[in-house]
């Protein structure tokens, strides 16, 4: 029976790559990765409805500046949902826009609300994954430092979803267009290449400044920028997975129902936990390896004993007595 230990210790001391990953596998599982994964999916997912809201309150302002898109909308809703269904949903979009400012409020609480608890729960998880023992400053203090991130992040992502714009094929189509080479011989394969190395530059950049900008603690960029890059390239070919496993679950009337909603639950959850173990990876570099304090040995107790030569004393004096005795009545008899 093979020795499954000492062949995974031979396997680490011979490939230094695999010896990082199982280092960072163990921060991930002794830190409690995949349930701060789990909190974080839920502020993500709950995070949805005060956005939607917030979304349509947005809309409706939109559509009051514009009747003249209003009216359009409404000929089109009655022109595909005729009679009284068509009125009923006329009804309700004159509705949703009439009550734009209690939904844009109540969104914008309920958005600034599950944000900075997502925001709290992302940063405590990223740092505990660097093993953090910081201490925390006061609640309001917190809360502002995390509002601050949460914008920052925003702006983050607004760049990363320009440069995926740019990435989209259309978008380098129109570009070649303008300076006539959009009929050159594999200029498509070019255009697909062009793409992916735009989004993969895009999801690094966005990467890396989730795991250098949110801990608690100060990260080196440049460890940073490594679990980035390893986080976005797992992350391209995980995106290939999932639109493929969306496809297979919506396909039935049941999965276009839920295949939608678990779809994202599933897709958040795991990008939280690449997230988590990147960062758990960087924390696990050489040169982000802390030495271990060498805890101080307990106190000593001190028991007085008397020395060899003082112990000896009374022994040889007895001896000594024993032996003047002996012959004194030796003595004594003749």
């Amino acid at each position: 029976m093979p020795d499954f230990p000492a062949l995974l210790q031979s396997l680490r001391e011979r490939w230094r790559w695999f010896d990082h990953i199982l280092r960072a596998a163990n921060t991930y599982n002794s830190q409690k990765g995949d349930y701060y994964a789990a909190g974080i999916t839920y502020f993500s997912i709950l995070s949805l409805f005060p956005i939607l809201m917030l979304s349509f309150a947005i809309a409706g302002f939109v559509l009051a500046s514009r009747p003249d898109l209003l009216d359009d909308i409404s000929s089109a809703i009655t022109n595909a949902v005729p009679g009284s269904l068509g009125e009923t949903v006329n009804s309700l979009v004159e509705a949703a826009i009439d009550s734009r400012n209690t939904v844009g409020i109540l969104g914008l609480l309920g958005a600034l609300y599950t944000g900075l608890g997502w925001m709290s729960n992302i940063r405590e998880a990223l740092s505990a994954m660097w093993s953090s023992r910081s201490d925390a400053p006061n609640f309001v203090m917190t809360k502002i430092v995390d509002l601050g991130a949460l914008v920052a992040l925003g702006a983050a992502v607004l760049l990363s979803l320009g440069l995926s714009a740019l990435s989209s094929g259309s978008v380098i189509r129109g570009l070649l267009g303008l300076v006539g080479l959009e009929n050159l011989p594999g200029i498509e394969y070019a255009i697909r290449g062009t793409a992916l190395a735009l989004s993969l530059l895009a999801t690094w950049a966005l990467f890396t400044v989730i795991i250098a900008r949110l801990p608690r603690e100060t990260v080196k960029l440049r460890s940073a920028a490594r679990a980035g890059l390893l986080a976005a390239l797992i992350f391209e070919v995980f995106k290939q997975v999932a639109a493929f496993y969306l496809e297979s679950v919506t396909s039935g009337p049941a999965g276009v129902v839920f295949g939608p909603i678990i779809g994202l639950m599933v897709f958040v959850n795991v990008t939280c936990r690449l997230l988590l173990f990147c960062t758990a990876w960087a924390a696990t570099a050489k040169e982000n390896v802390r030495v271990a304090p060498i805890e101080p040995p307990p106190p000593a107790t001190l028991i007085p004993r008397a020395p060899a030569e003082r112990r000896s004393g009374p022994v040889l004096a007895f001896a000594a007595g024993a032996v003047s005795a002996v012959g004194l009545s030796h003595l004594l008899r003749r």
